[in-house]
């Protein structure tokens, strides 16, 4: 079995500056903006260094609501993440909900761009 199967992640966004500004309102967070030729990039601060993720522009980078589903970090009370998703262009789609001692809360949104992210904490 490997020690880590995900390592990194890409959302695609098709408005930097709003995608930027709605993960950093949500998540309380700043975010680093760099380009990486014709992509634009917005990395998510992390404490691992090969276990994060980025906003990504780009053009063989489509937002969708129908692809793979994403979860982030939650703690320590998603329900505080999902209270500000609205008010910064995204919607909820699925509040705060306790799946049981091995999985805990999860919840789920749309973000600013239209792709659909959860949320998990234990």
């Amino acid at each position: 079995m490997k020690p880590r199967l995900f390592i990194w992640v890409e959302i695609p966004v098709t408005d930097m500056e709003r995608a930027k500004a709605f993960y950093a309102q949500i998540l309380e967070l700043e975010l680093q903006v760099m380009n990486m030729g014709d992509e634009q990039c917005a990395i998510f601060p992390v404490k691992e260094e090969h276990n994060g993720g980025m906003l990504i522009k780009g053009p063989r980078h489509t937002p969708t609501p129908d692809g793979v589903t994403v979860y982030l970090d939650g703690s320590p009370d998603l329900a505080d993440i999902l209270s500000r998703v609205p008010e910064v262009g995204g919607k909820v789609i699925m509040q705060k909900t306790y799946l049981g001692d091995h999985a805990g809360y999860v919840g789920m949104f749309l973000d600013s761009e239209g792709n659909r992210i959860g949320l998990q904490h234990m």
